[in-house]
């Protein structure tokens, strides 16, 4: 097939607002080095790691919570070391999910998989570096909100569904965070609390967890509660609803902020409480007594083993989990969609129709 020789894409030309995100028409088509393979595009889909990471969030400098500068950013405190590995380089383009079918392949890339209907691995190991170092698809290297982007082919996987390229692009960042996390915890047929269960990774988790046989309490809004139940949440709590002491087998924690003591509270003894987020604030207080006497075990849970995405392609193709999309924006509506999803007033996950 002929290629363009440019394409449009949204392109992050430094941390800050939601001005820093910059519509272009007039792109160098990239290029598959060695290895890599060309995927066009069809959706994307907007998360809480797209916002951060614009406004510099992940830097030490920042305490509160994700929201207190999600549209302004932090007027340049946090560039130094203001993404997952540190300083970013701009411009960039972001977008952790991406669903599409490759179109050209480099060097020492069978030819067989062009045409091929892939899905991105968001998070993995760069090839031939440190066992912990970190490649994010949008943050260390350029991600979906573009017509055309490059990744390694081990990270591009082939995946069998009737679903739309958006409801597909809904999984990639938001389950394997979730999965990453209960996999990490080893999670069973237990009682699991899941925190800012309305959201992407929350939401995901609750249908993952259900998946595994647990006895999920989803905590969230009222108007979401019922959303949740058909999700397969067993009960639900209000975000300041009291906690049971020792009602819990494990915590999945993505709000942290201020009632992150009671988590731990609420958690039996030699529970497991993990973390993959903190929208509510990253600064939070620990009663070390709480934590030996209860002989918990604390995980952060960001990097992932290869088969959390492997396992969560074959969740899909079983027809395991469903998508949740609350709604769609055009590509170059994307500071909309992103102020959409700062308005926290949607369930599940607002995707980005890139093809049109």
């Amino acid at each position: 097939m002929t290629l363009p020789e440019t394409m449009s894409a949204v392109v992050l030309t430094g941390h800050g607002g939601l001005d820093r995100l910059e519509w272009r028409e007039d792109l160098p088509l990239p290029r598959p080095q060695a290895g890599e393979v060309l995927i066009r595009v069809g959706a994307s889909a907007v998360n809480n790691t797209d916002v951060n990471t614009r406004t510099g969030w992940y830097s030490k400098a920042v305490r509160g919570d994700t929201g207190a500068a999600a549209t302004k950013g932090y007027d340049g405190a946090a560039d130094a070391d203001g993404a997952w590995s540190g300083a970013l380089s701009f411009p960039r383009i972001q977008g952790a999910d991406c669903c599409g079918v490759i179109v050209a392949v480099g060097a020492c890339v069978d030819a067989a998989r062009l045409g091929e209907r892939v899905l991105v691995r968001p998070m993995h190991q760069p090839e031939g570096g440190a066992a912990d170092a970190l490649v994010t698809f949008g943050s260390e290297r350029d991600g979906g909100f573009a017509q055309f982007t490059t990744i390694d082919s081990d990270h591009a996987l082939r995946v069998n569904s009737p679903l739309s390229d958006t409801e597909l692009a809904s999984f990639p960042c938001a389950f394997s965070t979730a999965e990453g996390m209960i996999q990490r915890a080893n999670l069973g047929a237990e009682r699991v609390l899941i925190t800012g269960a309305s959201g992407g990774v929350g939401s995901a988790a609750v249908q993952l967890a259900k998946r595994r046989g647990a006895h999920v309490t989803a905590t969230t809004s009222p108007a979401k509660m019922d959303a949740l139940k058909a999700l397969g949440a067993d009960a639900t709590l209000g975000r300041d609803d009291p906690l049971q002491a020792q009602a819990f087998d494990v915590v999945l924690d993505l709000v942290g902020g201020p009632r992150w003591p009671a988590l731990l509270e609420a958690l039996t003894n030699h529970g497991r409480y993990v973390t993959s987020g903190a929208i509510a604030g990253p600064i939070v207080e620990l009663d070390l007594r709480t934590l030996y006497l209860k002989d918990l075990l604390l995980i952060g849970s960001t990097r992932q083993d290869p088969r959390v995405f492997t396992d969560l392609i074959r969740y899909i193709e079983a027809g395991e989990i469903r998508p949740v999309v609350a709604k769609t924006y055009p590509l170059h509506e994307l500071r909309a969609a992103q102020e959409a999803f700062l308005d926290k007033s949607h369930l599940g996950k607002i995707t980005i129709d890139v093809a049109g």
